[in-house]
Formats: C-alpha cells, structure tokens, sequence
C-alpha cells in the first residue's frame, strides 16, 4: 500500500509540476497531493477489508503536513539550482520582469536598445512556439542578449539621436567598440549573478560573424588605396564566440539580426520583408554560424515563415 501510494502521488506531483512558471503551482500541487493519498488510501482500505470503518482517519492528518511540506519545498530550489547548475522555469519568469532594477536600468540607460530587445524577444518567442523549442528560455535570453550596449548606449545607432561618434573613428577601433558588448554584457550578467544559460544567449548571439559594415569599409578603403582585401586583419572585426549551441540561441541570433536589419528597409511590403528574412538567414547558415545546433531544414522554413509573418 505504501508504494502503490507513493508511485500514485509521486506520478501526479511530476505531472503538475512539468511546467512550473508560477509559485502558485506549487500551491495546487499540495493540494493534488493531498487528494491523491487520499482517495488512494480509502480506496486500498476498502479494496482490503470491505469496510470504510477500518480507515484510520489520523493518517489524513499526516497527508494534510505532507501537502505543507510540498509548498515548504520552493526554499529549496534556489539552493538545487546553484548546487546543480539547473534553471528553473519559475527562475526564468522571475528573470523576465521588466521592473526588476537591472531591467530599469538597461532601460533608462539604453532605452532604443532596450525596445529592441523586447521586439526581438516577441519574434524569437513565436519561433520558438513554431518548431517546439523552450519559449520561455529563448524570451528570456532575448531580453539579457544586448544589456552589454549599457556601457556606451550612444555608439549603437538605435539610441542615437544625432551624430554617430563611430564615423570619427579608425575602421577597426570602431568595430571594437561594437564587438565589444558581448564582452561587457557577458561582465555585467555575471556581476548580476545570471545563469550561465542566460550567458550563453549573451555570449553566442552574433556567434563568430563579422561587423560586415565596417570590415567592407576598410576592405574598400584599402583597395582604394591601391592595397588588397589581405591587408586588413578579418580577425579584428570578427566577434570572439561562441556559435550558439542550442535550437534557441540560434533563433535568438536569427531573430536579433532580422529585427535590427528591419528597421533600416527604406520599402515595407510584404516582398521586401521576405527577401531581407531569407537573406539574413542564408548568409547565417552560409557563414556556418549554425552548424552546431540540431537545427533542420523544417526549423529553418518555420522559423522563417514565423518572421515573415509576424514583421
């Protein structure tokens, strides 16, 4: 009877909890508890011994703490998920509230950037639905991927207002300065205590591409010069890495590159959408910045069908 009972409950508290995002689950889920010894108990009792006389209604009591000490289990998922390295889904709800100090702060400091994040984090989202990735990870990862433009939110064209302190600078200085907000959004997550997972959006969003803005500009500045495309350093536009190693950080890299891509089409039809959605996508997948993902060919047509539509 014990483990008929505890197999029962066992099963039930796993199926409530599959996908936890609010702490009021754990809550319904004493109270499943408490049913299923319950009426699993009566039950056995009367299958026995044929008379609801001989249930010993103290155990009710003990079913009752039980449930209690399911909801006293919340205190301990912090400590399973430091000591184990886990991210809960309840984590990851807590990690999107835009009112949270880091949040207001990206905000306040970046706000264009800011705004793009959570459009990227909309269209990353309804990919994700798409081909049955983790939605609430990959919208989470989209709010953190760029909180390293805090630092110096003026060089990056959406919270510009006037003149561009890049074009004063060399071609590769200014390239720096770009790449280098993986580098500072990678610092300012883990000053914040982030998980590495959130990290990993963070670190792997422009994966090994290259600032083709400003490495084109050099490459012509040198042929105009009477030089040749080897004599600038590819390596000094390049970001550092890594590729993204999941479904949903490639469609975060996917999604960021198509909604900042977006807002500088000069024609917004339906055409000029799809081609800009399948050229982003081709030159990713041509630069191999996909190739360690388990990402398909139906993902890919998905994924793209979702940002058509939804731009």
């Amino acid at each position: 009877v014990f483990i008929l009972l505890q197999v029962i409950t066992g099963i039930v508290a796993v199926i409530s909890l599959r996908d936890m995002t609010q702490r009021a689950q754990l809550a319904q889920t004493a109270l499943f508890v408490f049913l299923t010894y319950s009426v699993v108990y009566t039950a056995t009792t009367m299958l026995v011994t044929g008379d609801i006389m001989n249930v010993e209604y103290h155990y009710y009591i003990y079913f009752a703490i039980n449930a209690v000490l399911v909801i006293c289990a919340y205190g301990l998922i912090f400590l399973f998920e430091r000591t184990f390295g886990l991210v809960s889904n309840i984590t990851l709800v807590e990690l999107t509230n835009v009112n949270s100090n880091l949040m207001l702060e990206f905000a306040e400091k970046a706000p264009g950037t800011f705004q793009h994040s959570l459009q990227v984090s909309n269209l990353a989202t309804e990919a994700a639905k798409r081909i049955g990735a983790k939605v609430l990870l990959v919208r989470t990862g989209a709010l953190y991927h760029d909180i390293g433009k805090m630092t110096q939110p003026e060089c990056f064209i959406e919270n510009q207002t006037g003149t561009n302190p890049l074009q004063s600078m060399p071609y590769a200085e200014a390239a720096k300065v770009i790449i280098n907000h993986v580098e500072e959004g990678e610092r300012i997550a883990r000053k914040h205590h982030l998980p590495e997972l959130i990290v990993h959006f963070i670190r792997s969003h422009h994966g090994t591409s290259v600032t083709r803005y400003f490495y084109n500009t050099a490459v012509n500045a040198a042929k105009t010069a009477g030089g040749t495309a080897a004599d600038v350093n590819k390596a000094d536009y390049s970001y550092p890495g890594p590729k993204p190693s999941t479904k949903e950080a490639a469609i975060l890299m996917m999604a960021d590159a198509i909604e900042a891509r977006s807002r500088s089409l000069s024609e917004l039809t339906e055409q000029s959408i799809a081609a800009m959605v399948d050229q982003m996508i081709d030159l990713q997948v041509a630069d191999g910045q996909f190739s360690e993902t388990v990402l398909s060919l139906k993902d890919l047509e998905d994924i793209r069908a979702v940002f058509k539509q939804k731009l």
